[in-house]
């Protein structure tokens, strides 16, 4: 293993782990009010596309760091829908 392949999989660990403290606060606090569906939702479509890319690509990394990814963030989302306030 070279060190870029060492580079890009300590990258794609932190990347899919940057949602990990949003997601805990989300379920503790069940307040979602100030966080943005449209980013998260681009941020699926792009880990969506990184997953399919390394498909073609026959890149083990980056499917499983982005499928990762899009798992943590569809459940984000998934909260986000659930908790948050009807606007009156």
């Amino acid at each position: 293993m070279e060190w870029t392949d060492v580079l890009g999989i300590v990258a794609g660990i932190c990347t899919t782990a940057s949602v990990i403290p949003q997601i805990r606060k989300a379920w503790k606090t069940k307040e979602v009010d100030d966080v943005s569906p449209g980013m998260f939702a681009t941020l699926m479509l792009g880990v969506g596309l990184w997953v399919i890319y390394g498909i073609t690509q026959d890149d083990l990394p980056i499917i499983v760091t982005n499928g990762a990814s899009l798992a943590l963030n569809s459940f984000m989302l998934y909260l986000m829908l659930r908790y948050r306030k009807k606007k009156k």
